[in-house]
C-alpha cells in the first residue's frame, strides 16, 4: 500500500499538466485575437491607410520620453485625396513590393530584417530626405535608378537598381508614409525626424 499523499502522486500531476496546457492554450488564444486587433489598420496605434491623406510628423511626449506620431492636416500623397480602399490598394503594393524585392535583406521593417542598410520603420520621415517639399520626388527617383540618384547617408553602401517600376514605388512611398504613421513606443531608439516646415522644435 502506498503512503504517498494525493497530491505527489503521478496521477494528480499528469491531470494537472492536462489542465494547465489546456488553460494556457485558452490564454494564448484570447492574447492572439487581441494582439491581431490591436496591430490591424485602424487601431489606435495602427492608424487607418487613409491615414497617408495627411500629414504626418512627430512631437517629443514629455510623459512618453520618446517621440510620438502626430496626425497633422490634410496633405494627400501625390496631391490626390484617396477613399480607404485606394489607399489600402496603394499601400498593399508598396507593402508586396518590399517582401518581392526582398528588401529586409539589408533593411529592418519594425525590428525585422538585415542592418546593412537604413531601418525602413520610419524612413518616411528619415532626415537623408532634406525636407518635406521635395520628399515624394526624390523618393520616387531613388527608389526607380538608385544608381543615379544614390543616397550614401553617410556610408559607401549603395542600394542596387531591383528594376522597380514608377506604379510600384508609388506604392513603396506609400507604405513607408503609412509606416511613419504607427506608434511603435519610440522604435527605432534615438529616431530624429525630419526637419519639420514651421515646426521650431528641430
Amino acid at each position: 500500500m502506498s503512503n504517498s499523499t494525493w497530491w505527489a502522486s503521478e496521477s494528480f500531476w499528469r491531470k494537472t499538466a492536462i489542465w494547465v496546457t489546456a488553460f494556457m492554450l485558452v490564454v494564448l488564444i484570447l492574447l492572439t485575437f487581441d494582439t491581431v486587433k490591436k496591430i490591424t489598420a485602424g487601431h489606435s496605434k495602427v492608424p487607418a491607410y487613409s491615414v497617408i491623406n495627411n500629414r504626418i510628423y512627430y512631437k517629443y511626449d514629455k510623459e512618453e520620453e520618446h517621440y510620438m506620431p502626430i496626425i497633422g492636416a490634410e496633405a494627400p500623397l501625390f496631391g490626390k485625396k484617396l477613399t480607404e480602399q485606394e489607399a489600402k490598394d496603394l499601400v498593399s503594393l508598396g507593402k508586396m513590393t518590399t517582401q518581392a524585392k526582398n528588401c529586409m535583406n539589408c533593411h529592418t521593417l519594425l525590428g525585422n530584417g538585415a542592418y546593412y542598410a537604413p531601418d525602413l520603420t520610419k524612413a518616411w520621415l528619415d532626415q537623408g530626405w532634406a525636407a518635406e517639399s521635395v520628399r515624394e520626388d526624390l523618393m520616387i527617383k531613388f527608389l526607380m535608378n538608385p544608381d543615379k540618384n544614390p543616397r550614401g547617408y553617410g556610408s559607401k553602401r549603395k542600394m542596387p537598381n531591383l528594376g522597380i517600376t514608377e506604379e510600384e514605388a508609388r506604392g513603396v512611398v506609400a507604405f513607408l508614409k503609412w509606416m511613419s504613421s504607427i506608434d511603435t513606443n519610440g522604435f527605432p531608439n534615438k529616431f530624429r525626424s525630419i526637419p519639420q516646415e514651421g515646426d521650431n522644435d528641430y
